[in-house]
């Protein structure tokens, strides 16, 4: 019997996600978790083949969650489950660790080919992405980005910014000093050459930088 660990706030999201992966593994033991803190916990006390994880959700860390869970036990198989721009956010999350990256509008053979993929030790990215990735490289684009000058944290923060969260509630969120909230801040608007907020939602819009809901 393997592991599999779905990580989502939306109850509806693993319900159908749990009903595709038996269809097709019914080997899988599927555990839930609503959030990064309550994912980590259990994943020290369990070895999963596979953990599906959503990118947004309430009180977590993305950013975070990924490198504590990889820092913990480094063989651990990730996919990241998320609405927002493939383009943007899959090549951050590969290059910190994670083996695949779907969009929640993936289809379902999309998506059980991504999980065969990441079980089967393979990296996994949609097929359009791929094609994408390729052109940057081929025309020299892939430098062009801004927001690719953004460490993860900075990232992670200009996605709350982006959204219209106060310094005072980014530092609960991620669980950070308002100073050095402050201080991050600073350096995205040099990074990104930016002024003032209404900038920096402006140069987030055009590279389509956006939370999902």
């Amino acid at each position: 019997m393997q592991e599999l660990l779905l990580v989502d706030d939306h109850s509806i999201v693993r319900a159908g996600l749990k009903l595709l992966i038996h269809e097709s593994l019914s080997h899988f033991n599927i555990d839930e978790a609503v959030d990064g803190d309550s994912a980590f916990k259990k994943i020290k006390n369990k070895n999963y083949d596979l953990i599906v994880m959503d990118v947004n959700m309430p009180n977590t860390d993305s950013f975070g969650i990924l490198q504590t869970i990889l820092a913990f036990k480094p063989s651990s198989k990730i996919i990241m489950f998320s609405m927002n721009a493939e383009e943007i956010y899959a090549k951050r999350y590969l290059k910190m660790g994670a083996m695949g990256y779907l969009r929640k509008d993936a289809s379902n053979n999309e998506i059980m080919k991504a999980i065969s993929a990441v079980l089967n030790n393979k990296r996994y990215i949609s097929q359009e992405l791929n094609e994408k990735f390729l052109a940057d490289l081929q025309s020299n684009r892939a430098s062009e980005n801004p927001f690719d000058k953004l460490s993860p944290r900075e990232f992670e923060i200009v996605q709350h910014l982006a959204q219209g969260d106060s310094v005072a509630e980014i530092s609960q969120k991620l669980r950070l000093h308002t100073s050095t909230i402050g201080t991050y801040k600073a350096r995205i608007f040099e990074k990104l050459e930016c002024k003032n907020i209404i900038e920096l939602n402006n140069v987030a819009k055009v590279y389509n930088v956006v939370l999902d809901s």
